[in-house]
Parts: structure tokens; C-alpha cells; sequence
């Protein structure tokens, strides 16, 4: 994966920071210790971070760049990070003084409607992206008032691929200027056990060796880089950076089993890569273009890739070449076996090679197959061999036949899906679009080679990636009827040095084990591998992985699919492609991927309709490499103007207070089965009681057994509305009718004032009447314990009598905290707090907020009230506990 993270940031250079409410933030400290060189025209980047997080092949990548404005005028912040393009973005977000900007993915075409509303609105820059070799550019800018704070957090996911036998992970670093907190951290997690883990470090110094760390034990790998703020001066004195370069972390897992099979939540994932097999003899031509358009320095390189390639043709390999420019040639009438003779004469010709004339693209290719079906029809070449054709042009086919469809059709046809086709497009004024679909219909790829100073080596490349098959026809099973939904699970050729994944999602939850079997041809035989799972020993040995990220296994799927969907969707046409398009569609929206059929469009959080950035992930278009798009947004900052309540966990009750621009929490402690009033408005009626559920299993180390929400009972009287809702499904009453759904239904339901949206697996929204809506979100917890959380996002229609251990902040109230001061714990500090007359001590936290994503959610700082919210919460806890779910009398507040 790779990298890049630059900060542009511009404007004149001033000083201080106007806000009051630091004392909460860690910035407070920096204010203090901050250097002159850490403030570049105004703007001061306090913190970098890059965290990686590798869960059996699948990253989890956030980047976090806070930034304060010390001018006292307006600035514009810049971020700028390059991205894989094999990677999704899954989140962005901006938060500036405690305000969060969320981003949400839609739909292209509705994001570019809302894109193009703002710029209607007179909305300025939010988006650059432009294709580079393995990269996209994402960028934002955001307007800053004076002595304001902005965090930048971008997340996005990919699937390591084995390249070479390594996986490696590539991160540009160019941080433009120094920053006191610089960090890059990579955890590794690999069930098969990690047995080499490197980082190397273009810009590497002696005074940088010691904060770089590797280490790995097991099935865990760890890589730190922490620089100091002097460290990362590029000379003692300068104020310049020397972390300008490439930041590359490589590792690979035991393979002592040929395969290895993972089974969480209902999803599975097989990872394949056999070691140690003999090389299956290969039968290549190499189509070349030699047109005029390739003479001059395309030739050379040209030349030279050829005849590194030549040195490394294995002895049991045939050859040809062919060359077409507006006519065809060929080194050899047939295929020929790989002689120190015949090699010899190979170099001869390839040296000889000149370039003139057109491109006749469609007789090379047609000659190029004839060739090699001969050979096959004639018996030329071993039984137990494999074909491909490897075929180079730089521009589009303007001699003989110049359709594009035509030559497609023609060679889908002469070649009958007996052997791959891999295309090469070298340069810029190519028609890649082509090439890549010609190559995916004849089971090959395409491959751009750039005009660089490398692009010998680039050739060079891609031939040794196909130069040694070790396997044909690979076929991967799975158990019949228990499987579903499966990933591409079919390959023409397996090379030495990459790996095939397959993911699909299980039927059959009884079953205790999980067999998987891989057919192939070899070079010398049939061979055949098998592994069974025991599933219950699985679910034990991958509870430790939570430490990474619980969901990677159905996150995997859905990313492999999306990709497969879109490969497909390149060749498809009519209904069929409508249909690809919808399938890869949906999963991009329902897994929060920017796509290319999706954008990420960042909102404010009073004005959802309003589009302020877009998030884009560009398709290869025809010469795409010379496309470079701009979006423009301009955030500017304004404080919400609803606040939410809710809670979640086990359980955290979380009050935001928009004039403090702060948030309040406390826990309430209790047993199973208890059920306490969250929300009660005697005038509307409206009633909200949850109801108490333990962990499945309590640890032994645990003394107290964590709760949850099991339950939630909302009632309407004026509508004589009640709905249920567990972890397992959702029921509504209206009028005496019943209508129940699980959480596997995507349902949407309107009626009079009432709508009720299902969101398969994550949430439920209910909106009543016109300043009334709350979110429930499911936690599906896999072997443990699953729970809800309750969101109040409007609550601006319920009187000012509702009530409640929620509902009772509805309506504005006061404190103060003061004397901030070192806890227990060295991350949280405590202080004295004033609130409803009482003097109570409280400890800074955090809490997760899930009603955006409802696996991973957002940090909300908050003062931690102890003791089951006591001095906060009117009365006691226990005054809050009803008989039952639908208990509606009034309380005695």
C-alpha cells in the first residue's frame, strides 16, 4: 500500500490562540513548550499520526493531522494524502473546536447534485484527484478562524496483496514542515504466525535509528516510528524537515500449510500460496509494437527489458516474438524451445529490432495465437505446459482492422479461453480502457507501463510476476449448500510469489468444522490440498485478534467483492451491467467504501443537505494519467444547533452541552433484567424505558459482570403506538395491529406522523411527527454479548417537562469545572465540577459514538460523573427503575 501525506499550508505568520476552552484539550500543554518553528505562515501542525492496523492481509488505515491557527486573522489549512488506489476510503472527517463534520457515502450521482448545489451557494475548493502510478490525491482545504483548532482524519481500507512473497506497506512521507508530534505506528496481526517483519526508511539518520522499532513474536508485529521534535530537523539548526521520503514496512507469515482458512461472525476468508512446487514449463509470445511512435527512447527500453527477460527464460520454456507495425513479423515460423542457441539468436534479433510505420494491433495479436495454437494442435510443446501471450503497444490500433470491439471479438475468438492474454500500454496516448478489457475477458490483466527513466524495469517487472506458473486450472471448493455469496474462487494460473483469497459467508452456523479443497495441475502432476477447521478452536484462538479490528472477515468480503463486481462490470453490457453496477453499488453504500460508483460527501452537522466537500475515487478513463479534477469546499466553523443525548455500551450515558462545547457521561451500574426510564414527556405521552442484559459469559478475572440495553420500549399514546426492540428484532404496534422484522430487513415505514427506517444489521431510525427522532444501533457482537444504543437527534418538539436519566437534559442547565489536575490515571485528568448546586469530583474521558459507524464509531471527550451519575442526575439512579418495558405512569420528578 502506499502513502503519500503532504500539509500545504499558506498564509502569514501570527500568534496565540483565542479560545477559553483549552483547558480540556491537550493543546493547553502545547501552548506553552511550541517553538517558532513549528508555526509556518500562521498555522501550527502540533500532531501527525499514520496508524496502520493489519488483520490478516486486510489494513485499517487512519491519518490524523491536528492543526491550530495562531494568527489572529482567518486561515486556510490544507491536507493533502496520497492514497493506493486499491484502497477505499471508509471515513473522512474534520472536527474544528470540538465540532464534527461527518462524512457519508452516496451514491455519485446524488453526491455530485449536492456538489453542485453548493457551488451554486457561492462554496469554494474540496477535492483533488489525479491518477499517478499506484496513487490518488485526496485533498481539503478547510478556512480556520483565529486561535482555532482543526483535525483532519481520513480512514481508509485495502487488502495487502502478495507481491514477490512480501506484503508490504509503502507510505510517502513529506510533512513540509516540523511537527511536535510525529507518528507513524503499524500493528500486525496474522493467525498463520509472522516470520519476517522489516521497515526500511529512505531518509533514515543516525539520530533517527533508535525511534524506529521492529519487532514481532508469534502472530503480532509491531512498527513504531516516533521522532522527536529535533530529530526531525534536517540539519541542528535548520527549521526545515529532513522526513522527506519512503517509508517501507514488509513482512511475511509461516507457511508450513499451503493454505490457511478463517472463520468469524458468519464470513470466511481462505488465503492460498503453496511453496515448493516445480515451475510449470510456460509457452510465451511476445507482441510487440515497433510502430513508429515506439522509436527513440521507447525502443531502447524496450530492448533492454526484452533482453533481461531473455536471460532469465527457464530451460524448458518456448518462445517467439512477433513484432507489427503496419505489417507483421515474426523471429521464428513456430515456437521454439528455450536452447542456449536459440537464446543466443534471440538477443540478436532483439538488437536488430527497428521502428516505423502504423499500428496493426489486431494482425500481431491474430498471429501471436495461431502460433501458439499450432504449437498445441501440432504437439510442439509439453503435455503438462502452459500458454500466454504478452503483448506491448504505445498507441491505438490505426492500420488493418481499428474497431476496437472488433479486435476484441476477433481475439476472444481465436484464443477460446484456453490461455491468458496479458496487455502492456505503455505511455500516455494509449487506449487502456481497451487493453484492460481485452485482457480481462482472456482471463489476463492490464498493465500501464509509465515513460520513466524505469520503464525497462517496469517490463521487467510484470514478466516476473508471470514468469514462473506453478499451478493450472486452480479450483478452490467448499462445502456444498453451507456456503454462500463466495468470492472468485477459479483461476487460470497460480504464480510462484503471490497468494489467491477467496471469502463468502457461511449458511450453516451448526456446523463445528470447515473443510476447504484446492485442485490443480502441476508440472508433474494432479495435486490436490485440504484443510479442515475446527471451528470452536478457531473461535478461541481469534478472540485475541479483536485488538486489531473485529469485523475485518466480513469487511474482507465485501472489499473483494466490490473490486471483483467492478472488474466484471468493465466488460459487461446491457442488463447485465445494470445489474453488476447495482450489486457493487449497494455494498459500497451499506460498508461506508468511496467507490468508484460512490462519493463521501462531508456535511455540516446543523445543515445535512448541504454539500461542503466530496470524497472521489476516480474509474481508469482513456489517457486518465493527464486527468487531474478539482472540487472546491471551504468549511467554516459554527456550532451545532441541536445537541444529541444518548447511550450506549455498558452502559454510557453521554450529554452533549453545545454552550460548553463540551459533553458530560456517567454510568449507570445495575442487574440484569432491570429495566430504567430513559425518556418520559407526560404532555405528548411519548415514553422510552430500556431494559438490563449481562455478558454471555463473565471472564473469571472479572469481578463485575459488564451490562447493556437488551431491550428498548418506545410509546406514543396519541397514535397508540408501542415498539419493541431486541437484539434479535424490531416489533411495532399501531392501532392493535403487529408487525414484527429482524435486523436482516432493510425496510422503510411511513404512517400519519410515524417513519420507521431499518438499516439491515447497523441501525433503526424513528422519527414522530415533526422534532422527534431517535436512532437504536445494533452492536452484533459475534460470540459475545450483542447490545443496543439509544441516540436522541431531535428532541426539539417534547415539552419542557420530559423527564427521564436522558430525557432530563433535554433542557439547558449549567456547570462549571475548574482546578484540573493529574488522576489515578496519567491520561485522564480530574477536576471539581459545579453542576445543580453540587460540588462533585470528575475524571476526563471518552466515549464512543456510534450513530455514524456503528463498528468502529468516534471518540466524544466528556467529564466522567462517578457513582451512577450522583449530584448530576436528579435524584437517584433507582428512582429511575420501572416495572416493565411499556410502563408509562408519571414519575415523581
Amino acid at each position: 500500500m502506499a502513502l503519500v501525506l503532504r500539509l500545504c499550508i499558506f498564509l502569514t505568520l501570527l500568534s496565540g490562540l483565542g479560545t477559553s476552552h483549552f483547558l480540556i484539550n491537550p493543546l493547553r500543554n502545547l501552548r506553552k513548550r511550541s517553538l517558532p518553528d513549528t508555526i509556518v505562515d500562521g498555522i501550527e501542525v502540533y500532531s501527525t499520526k499514520i496508524n496502520c492496523k493489519v488483520t490478516s492481509r486486510f489494513a485499517h488505515n487512519v491519518v490524523t493531522t491536528k492543526a491550530v491557527n495562531r494568527a489572529d486573522t482567518a486561515k486556510e489549512v490544507f491536507f493533502d494524502v496520497e492514497l493506493p488506489k486499491t484502497a477505499f476510503i471508509t471515513n473522512f472527517t474534520l472536527t474544528i473546536d470540538g465540532v464534527t463534520y461527518p462524512g457519508n457515502v452516496k451514491e455519485k450521482e446524488v453526491a455530485k447534485k449536492q456538489y453542485e448545489k453548493a457551488v451554486s451557494q457561492g462554496k469554494t475548493a474540496g477535492l483533488v484527484k489525479a491518477s499517478g502510478r499506484k496513487l490518488e490525491k485526496f485533498t481539503v482545504s478547510v478556512n480556520v478562524a483565529a486561535g482555532s483548532e482543526v483535525t483532519f482524519e481520513l480512514t481508509y481500507e485495502e487488502l495487502l496483496k502478495l507481491h514477490k512473497g512480501k506484503y508490504e506497506m509503502y507510505i510517502k512521507v513529506q510533512p513540509k514542515q516540523l511537527v511536535n508530534n510525529f507518528e507513524i505506528v503499524a500493528d500486525i496481526y496474522e493467525p498463520q504466525g509472522i516470520k519476517e517483519l522489516n521497515a526500511d526508511v529512505s531518509f533514515i539518520t543516525n539520530d533517527l535509528m533508535n525511534v524506529l522499532t521492529t519487532s514481532f513474536s508469534g502472530k503480532k508485529g509491531h512498527v513504531s516510528f516516533k521522532p522527536t521534535f529535533d530529530q526531525q530537523r534536517s540539519c541542528p539548526t535548520c527549521s526545515t524537515s529532513l522526513l522527506n521520503g519512503d517509508f517501507i514496512i514488509t513482512y511475511d507469515v509461516n507457511r508450513e500449510q499451503p493454505g490457511n482458512v478463517q472463520v468469524v461472525n458468519g464470513y470466511f476468508v481462505h488465503f492460498f500460496a503453496p511453496q515448493n512446487l516445480p515451475v510449470v514449463p510456460k509457452n510465451v509470445v511476445f507482441v510487440i509494437d515497433v510502430s513508429g511512435s515506439m522509436s527513440g527512447r521507447k525502443l531502447v527500453q524496450t530492448k533492454e527489458a526484452l533482453l533481461k527477460i531473455l536471460s532469465d527464460v527457464k530451460k524448458d520454456d518456448f518462445l517467439n516474438f512477433i513484432l507489427f507495425s503496419s505489417d507483421v513479423r515474426t523471429w521464428k515460423e513456430n515456437l521454439v524451445p528455450a536452447t542456449p542457441e536459440n537464446l543466443k539468436a534471440a538477443e540478436e534479433f532483439v538488437h536488430q529490432i527497428q521502428a516505423t510505420g502504423g499500428t496493426n494491433i489486431n494482425d500481431g495479436l491474430l498471429r501471436g495465437i495461431e502460433m501458439v495454437n499450432k504449437a498445441r494442435e501440432m504437439g510442439t510443446v509439453l503435455d503438462r505446459s502452459t500458454s500466454i501471450i504478452i503483448m506491448l503497444t504505445d498507441g491505438e490500433a490505426n492500420v488493418g482492422e481499428s474497431r476496437v470491439e472488433k479486435i476484441q471479438e476477433n481475439v476472444r475468438n481465436a484464443i477460446g479461453g484456453k490461455y491468458p492474454l496479458y496487455n502492456l500500454g505503455f505511455g500516455y496516448d494509449v487506449n487502456y480502457n481497451f487493453l484492460e478489457r481485452m485482457a480481462l475477458e482472456n482471463n489476463g490483466v492490464a498493465r500501464r507501463i509509465y515513460e520513466d527513466s524505469d520503464a525497462n524495469l517496469q517490463m521487467q517487472g510484470f514478466y516476473d510476476e508471470v514468469a514462473n506458473p506453478l499451478l493450472i486450472d486452480v479450483d478452490l471448493q467448499y462445502p456444498q449448500n453451507a456456503i454462500s455469496d463466495i468470492t472468485q474462487n477459479n483461476y487460470r494460473h497460480f504464480y510462484e510469489g503471490s497468494e489467491i483469497v477467496v471469502a463468502g459467508k457461511l449458511v450453516d452456523f451448526d456446523t463445528n468444522s470447515f473443510i476447504a479443497d484446492v485442485k490443480g495441475h502441476g508440472a508433474l502432476n494432479d495435486l490436490t490440498f485440504t484443510e479442515e477447521v475446527d471451528l470452536k478452536e478457531m473461535e478461541k484462538a481469534l478472540e485475541e485478534q479483536e485488538y486489531i479490528f473485529g469485523d475485518y472477515i466480513e469487511r474482507l468480503w465485501a472489499y473483494l467483492t466490490i473490486e471483483q463486481l467492478l472488474e466484471k462490470r468493465k466488460n459487461a453490457q446491457g442488463e447485465e451491467k445494470e445489474n453488476l453496477t447495482a450489486q457493487a453499488l449497494d455494498l459500497s453504500l451499506k460498508y461506508h467504501f468511496v467507490t468508484p460508483l460512490t462519493s463521501m460527501v462531508v456535511t455540516k452537522p446543523e445543515d445535512n443537505e448541504e454539500a461542503e466537500a466530496i470524497a472521489d475515487k476516480p474509474g481508469e478513463a482513456v489517457k486518465a494519467d493527464r486527468i487531474t479534477q478539482t472540487y472546491a469546499t471551504q468549511l467554516n466553523y459554527q456550532p451545532p444547533s441541536t445537541p444529541y443525548y444518548f447511550v450506549d455500551g455498558d452502559p454510557h450515558f453521554i450529554i452533549e452541552v453545545p454552550q460548553k462545547e463540551d459533553a458530560l457521561c456517567f454510568n449507570i451500574d445495575e442487574k440484569p433484567g432491570v429495566v430504567l426510564n430513559l425518556i418520559r414527556d407526560p404532555d405528548t405521552g411519548i415514553t422510552v424505558n430500556g431494559e438490563i442484559i449481562g455478558e454471555k459469559e463473565a471472564s473469571s478475572e472479572t469481578k463485575n459482570r459488564k451490562t447493556y440495553f437488551g431491550k428498548l420500549g418506545i410509546i406514543d399514546p396519541r397514535i397508540d403506538l408501542k415498539i419493541e426492540v431486541t437484539t434479535q428484532k424490531i416489533t411495532l404496534w399501531s392501532g392493535g395491529r403487529g408487525n414484527s422484522f429482524t435486523w436482516m430487513d432493510s425496510v422503510i415505514i411511513t404512517e400519519n406522523s410515524l417513519s420507521v427506517t431499518i438499516n439491515r444489521k447497523k441501525n433503526m431510525v424513528i422519527s414522530i411527527g415533526d422534532g422527534v427522532t431517535f436512532v437504536i444501533v445494533l452492536h452484533p457482537m459475534w460470540k459475545k454479548q450483542d447490545f443496543l444504543g439509544l441516540y436522541t437527534v431531535d428532541s426539539h418538539r417534547m415539552s419542557t417537562q420530559t423527564h427521564g436519566l436522558l430525557g432530563q437534559f433535554f433542557h439547558p442547565f449549567d456547570f462549571e469545572v475548574f482546578d484540573v489536575r493529574p488522576g489515578s490515571d496519567p491520561k485522564k485528568p480530574d477536576a471539581t465540577m459545579i453542576v445543580k448546586n453540587n460540588k462533585l469530583i470528575v475524571t476526563r474521558g471518552s466515549q464512543k459514538d456510534y450513530r455514524k459507524d456503528s463498528s468502529h464509531g468516534s471518540k466524544v471527550f466528556c467529564w466522567f460523573v462517578h457513582d451512577n451519575g450522583s449530584g448530576l442526575i436528579d435524584g437517584v439512579h433507582t428512582d429511575y427503575i420501572v416495572p416493565d418495558l411499556f410502563y408509562s405512569s408519571p414519575s415523581h420528578f
